[in-house]
């Protein structure tokens, strides 16, 4: 998912003990009939080159029964008829960027299918939702007909389709995610629709259908030939999937009223047995929380701000700090300096050194709101950890370092840490703070934390959030094990996943995307990466944290122009840290000509100048057309 404004079309846009999933998924398979097993297709020995595979526009004007398109008479004659398919489209698409390969190039090109789940159903004359059979074998015939690997992509998000059948599935309240106020309606995602399904059980509509539509495509895929099926280098699960919250476009961040999800019943049992789970006995449970639960059944998920209403017990109260942990974060725009040498900033509290950050982290609104700082990587954060902090008031004195010892403030905020009796707050002793000097050649702002804000730490929230972050661990592995089941079980097998922690001013709680991040066994990591962790350390540095692993890039935009030696410069060091392949959107072209559709502003053309794609477009080129340096 891109971080800021844009007409997209997403196809794709953080500690816990595991939950035990099984009744959730026993639950879950009623109906759904297994697939016979056929000889699996051979992955490939681990290639040398990571795979280059554009995710192309084909679906409008190739695989759905679209109106004609005047002059393109022939390339719909190649999409139609009983051996139509979008290959020609594909090749013609590819093409440009590599017309022949060079020997020692980073990479090998090759493409990404992607496969609607939800619009792959048809509804009948008397009502009943039926596979599109000639849909699916248009989109598999794909694979059958191209030369290239291809990157096979399962999705079904949030993001609308415009599948018929997603309105149908929205009017079951079982379908759709639940904050306390209950079921979530549908959303906007700037010109995108968004339906707020939810994953807190496999047991509703919604799975069954997903699950029948990827039964359909895996029938339909293990009919090919070994030779075919091999061209299948891997297999993305589902898109990105996480938790969501009202106003998706705007409250990503820790501004007005916490509401996320989910809340529906299977969730709050699921929740309990949780606790259960993880604590043994109520007492213990009691004893780490500060509470007087009578039993697992008695516990709600926190749901309630102390703020403004009133609680039964402490343990009710959540907002987006009450885990434990607030931001102190900002932007910072310093003239002349380098990337490789990042301004510094430093929070001291109550006069003492609390941490520091380096200002590197992408802010598109800065730069769209200030050009001519010509970088949008002003972005800086530092997570506070209060729970240990003794009540009272502390003040946080904010300092920005350009060069050692060299201190530039940047602003003071006296924040409230209270106790669960919400005890009128003191300020705490102050000791001396380091000098400082004003520059006033440095232009910055500190967004968080708020001045005069309060602080409350509820012990319960950290054990929903890990629960709630487990949820989608479950619903990805119910998929995974969807596709293992099939003849294309020893194909890689990917999440395609954003990393909240990338954008300092997100609240990734509220995502809870963290432990699909982590390690999974045997689904690997799928990244959607834009901007500086395409290119720079942020992203590298935590995978580097995280364990040496495969992985994908399943979206990939740096934001900014690149030349073709520093694109070059980038692919390979995202193979030379695991890379299977990496994907980025690319329009359609027809012998040179640009299939008509509605374009994605992210998309790499030689005729998009958002976001630099053009010049991307011919970075890759460029790069796709000589051999790698020695």
């Amino acid at each position: 998912m891109p971080p800021q404004n844009a007409s997209f079309r997403p196809t794709l846009l953080h500690a816990a003990v595991a939950l035990s999933a099984a009744g959730v998924i026993v639950a879950g398979m009623a109906g759904v009939r297994m697939w016979r097993v056929l000889v699996p297709a051979q992955p490939p020995s681990h290639p040398e080159r990571m795979l280059l595979a554009p995710m192309i526009g084909i679906q409008e004007p190739c695989i759905w029964a679209t109106p004609a398109l005047p002059g393109f008479e022939d390339l719909q004659a190649q999409c139609s008829g009983a051996q139509g398919s979008a290959a020609a489209l594909v090749e013609s698409t590819l093409q440009p960027l590599q017309p022949a390969a060079a020997a020692g190039t980073p990479v090998e090109l090759g493409y990404t299918l992607p496969v609607p789940l939800l619009k792959l159903f048809r509804q009948e004359a008397g009502g009943e939702w039926k596979i599109d059979t000639e849909i699916v074998n248009r989109l598999v015939r794909t694979l059958r007909d191209s030369p290239r690997p291809a990157i096979l992509y399962l999705f079904s998000t949030h993001f609308s389709s415009q599948a018929p059948i997603e309105t149908a599935l929205a009017a079951d309240p079982s379908n759709m995610a639940q904050t306390r106020d209950g079921p979530l309606g549908m959303d906007d995602y700037y010109d995108s629709k968004v339906f707020n399904w939810s994953f807190a059980t496999t047991g509703n509509g919604l799975t069954r259908r997903r699950t029948q539509a990827i039964g359909a495509v895996l029938d339909a895929a293990c009919r090919l030939g070994p030779q075919d099926r091999a061209k299948i280098r891997g297999v993305t699960l589902l898109g990105e999937l996480h938790h969501l919250f009202p106003n998706f476009q705007a409250g990503m961040g820790f501004d007005g009223a916490y509401r996320i999800t989910d809340y529906s019943r299977a969730s709050v049992e699921g929740f309990r047995r949780y606790l259960q789970t993880e604590f043994g006995s109520v007492d213990r449970l009691n004893r780490a929380v500060g509470a007087d639960y009578a039993s697992f059944g008695a516990v709600d998920p926190p749901s309630r701000d102390i703020r403004t209403e009133p609680l039964r017990r402490f343990t009710e109260h959540i907002d987006a700090f009450a885990h434990g942990t607030l931001p102190i974060s900002g932007w910072a725009y310093v003239p002349g300096q380098r990337p490789d040498r990042p301004a510094r900033v430093q929070v001291y509290r109550n006069g003492e050194f609390a941490g520091q950050t380096t200002v590197h982290w992408g802010r598109q609104d800065v730069l769209a709101a200030k050009p001519e700082f010509g970088d949008a990587n002003t972005g800086w954060r530092l997570d506070l950890d209060f729970r240990r902090l003794p009540p009272g008031i502390h003040r946080l004195d904010i300092f920005l370092e350009r060069r050692p010892g060299q201190l530039t403030p940047l602003g003071t905020r006296d924040i409230a840490v209270m106790d669960r009796a919400q005890s009128t707050p003191r300020l705490l002793p102050q000791k001396p703070l380091p000098a400082s000097t004003p520059d006033a050649s440095v232009q910055a702002h500190v967004d968080f934390p708020l001045p005069s804000s309060s602080y409350y730490y509820n012990p319960l929230v950290p054990l929903w959030h890990a629960f709630r972050a487990r949820q989608v661990v479950d619903y990805l592995r119910y998929f995974d094990g969807v596709v293992a089941r099939s003849c294309l079980s020893a194909v890689p097998r990917y999440t395609h996943q954003i990393v909240p922690f990338s954008n300092p001013s997100w609240d990734e709680n509220k995502f809870a995307i963290q432990s699909s991040l982590r390690p999974l066994g045997g689904i690997r990591l799928g990244v959607s990466l834009y901007g500086e962790p395409t290119y720079g350390h942020s992203y590298s540095d935590w995978l580097a944290r995280r364990g040496p692993a495969r992985y994908g890039v399943t979206e990939f935009h740096p934001l900014k122009a690149l030349d073709a030696a520093a694109m070059g410069s980038v692919l390979r060091e995202h193979a030379g840290h695991g890379a299977d392949f990496l994907s980025f959107f690319l329009e359609p072209r027809w012998h040179g000509r640009l299939v008509p559709r509605g374009h994605n502003i992210f998309s790499f053309d030689p005729d998009n100048a958002l976001f630099a794609s053009d010049r991307l477009y011919r970075a890759t080129q460029e790069t796709l057309q000589q051999p790698a340096p020695r």
